[in-house]
């Protein structure tokens, strides 16, 4: 799961940089498709009793993406990607206990807490150039999105029978309503962007890919608090990617805040389970 939150903050980088991000983003998703589409040939088909979860998948991840997009757009991304990410994690524990009966430990619970206010704290530090109602809706609007989608592809991977050809039928189907959109929506820009930007697009999509199969099969195997604390871990990776690569500067209370990660992880992985 650190291995899928390095990939997640480093695809989120990629699509960053240039461009419109409603195209960047349907371009990645277009190659997590398009890498997807052949792999359902060689994996078995999910069952059909996780087929309605995965319909419910589809249309929560597309309205996560669109959710993501007006948050970039209103607020700045190191307000927005810490808030949304950050308030995640509790709102998956709450969903887990009511729709999986998954509990935890009181170590679990403080190890929780302690990851999602160190990433919280991300947004409260420095200066951001619009954090009014607007953009603090609209981001934990996009955090909700991501509870939802989570519990969703926890509950269908496990319905599935096989996590693998769950997530690969995700994928193909997820991107073809954003991909749609985003064509109807540019118009001749979405080719123009897809043909001078089409090499980090693709990068980031094959990270994209590679990070959120990780996710849902280890949604499948394991708790899924403790899934979605470990991948939010990818703020504080987002915020090195920035600081060594992109000259932004880290500070000492980022500092303070990816200590206070690396100690809830500590303390989620030996806490026992409720």
């Amino acid at each position: 799961m650190l291995g899928s939150a390095i990939l997640h903050a480093s695809w989120n980088a990629l699509m960053k940089v240039g461009g419109d991000p409603l195209i960047r983003l349907s371009i990645i998703n277009l190659t997590c498709g398009l890498i997807a589409l052949p792999v359902l040939f060689v994996v078995p088909l999910p069952a059909p009793e996780s087929w309605g979860l995965l319909a419910l998948s589809v249309l929560l991840h597309n309205v996560y993406y669109l959710l993501l997009v007006q948050s970039y757009k209103v607020g700045d991304l190191s307000f927005a990607y810490p808030l949304a990410r950050g308030s995640a994690p509790l709102l998956v524990a709450i969903l887990s206990f009511i729709f999986a009966g998954e509990g935890l430990s009181p170590l679990g619970i403080v190890a929780v807490s302690l990851i999602c206010a160190a990433i919280l704290s991300l947004a409260l530090t420095g200066r951001s150039r619009d954090a009014g109602w607007r953009p603090t809706l609209l981001a934990l609007g996009t955090g909700v999105s991501i509870a939802a989608y989570t519990t969703s592809d926890g509950l269908g991977a496990r319905a599935s029978g096989h996590a693998i050809g769950y997530v690969m039928t995700l994928f193909v189907l997820e991107c073809l309503p954003l991909v749609a959109f985003a064509a109807w929506r540019r118009g001749t820009l979405f080719a123009e962007t897809f043909r001078r930007n089409w090499k980090p697009a693709f990068l980031a999509g094959f990270l994209a890919f590679l990070g959120y199969a990780i996710v849902v099969w280890a949604l499948g195997r394991e708790q899924m608090t403790f899934v979605s604390a470990l991948r939010e871990t990818s703020v504080i990776v987002a915020a090195l990617i920035g600081t060594r690569l992109l000259g932004e500067p880290f500070g000492i209370k980022r500092v303070a805040a990816a200590a206070a990660v690396a100690a809830g992880v500590v303390l989620l992985n030996v806490a026992p389970t409720a």
